[in-house]
């Protein structure tokens, strides 16, 4: 494949399907129609998403995540609706099999009560576990289906798209500083922010310190989550551009090597939540 091909080819696979409002064209679908000399129809869509700017949304990410949350919810709810107590069948089996897992490391980890800690934990591992899972459909399976209905662009993996992982990590975020409040209270959250650790008469430099350390939660946790799928979609999107028979000796392994890491970063993500709600509910 030439290499002006292949550049395309992976700039198409990276494009999402972005609706917003841009300045010249209104409510619309990013597409080239503004292309300027010089341009390739994937730098000028990406350009006019840009214009879009904060009136823009990526729908093929919320069309995946928020569908994948629902399948999550119907198998979840269904497997309790129809659970017995006598010879469990293999859906309820499953779901009693990750709900201990979640309940396990709660217990290990989280020393508070709380009755979400259970549920957003449950939610955020088999949430992200399902939209992780999304990178071993065959890069060009869907994104090709979608192109018979006229859709030029279809990113089908959530988690490599860092607004869908930074606005989880910033909902946890927001978690951890409500919990903090309720828990030690207004002045307890901002005296661990002032006097810590060097005392009263560093408050400035404690603040510094302890401010970074806040701030890097929710950013180590959606960036860690977005760069390990990002890459790991690039390199399938990579190894589609070689010949059939060295796609097929690459293919399975990675995937195969990929399974773990999409295990791991969903496991990742809940630990972390949960060590940060843990703290929340700590008292210094």
């Amino acid at each position: 494949m030439a290499a002006a091909n292949a550049g395309e080819y992976i700039l198409h696979h990276l494009t999402n399907l972005t609706f917003g409002k841009h300045p010249d064209a209104g409510w619309t679908f990013a597409d080239s129609r503004f292309m300027e000399a010089g341009q390739n129809q994937y730098q000028a869509t990406g350009q006019m998403a840009s214009e879009m700017g904060f009136m823009a949304i990526h729908v093929d990410t919320m069309l995946w995540s928020i569908g994948l949350g629902a399948l999550f919810c119907f198998f979840f709810a269904k497997a309790a609706k129809y659970a017995t107590s006598g010879v469990p069948g293999t859906l309820q089996n499953l779901v009693e099999l990750v709900c201990e897992f979640v309940d396990t490391n709660i217990k290990d980890t989280f020393s508070g009560k709380s009755t979400l800690i259970g549920p957003l934990s449950l939610t955020i591992f088999v949430w992200v576990l399902l939209m992780n899972t999304m990178d071993l459909v065959p890069v060009d399976l869907l994104p090709r289906i979608f192109e018979l209905f006229g859709v030029h662009y279809m990113k089908v993996v959530p988690t490599t798209d860092v607004n869908a992982t930074l606005g989880m990590a910033l909902g946890v975020f927001c978690l951890i500083i409500f919990y903090s409040i309720r828990q030690k209270g207004l002045g307890g959250f901002v005296g661990e922010l002032t006097l810590q650790p060097f005392g009263k008469w560093m408050i400035p430099f404690n603040l510094l310190l302890e401010g970074v350390g806040l701030l890097a939660k929710p950013i180590s946790l959606s960036l860690r989550l977005f760069g390990n799928l990002y890459a790991g979609e690039l390199i399938f999107i990579l190894i589609a551009l070689m010949p059939f028979w060295i796609q097929f000796a690459l293919s399975v392994p990675w995937a195969i090597f990929h399974i773990l890491v999409i295990v791991l970063q969903a496991f990742i993500f809940m630990m972390l939540t949960i060590v940060y709600l843990a703290m929340a509910h700590e008292h210094h």
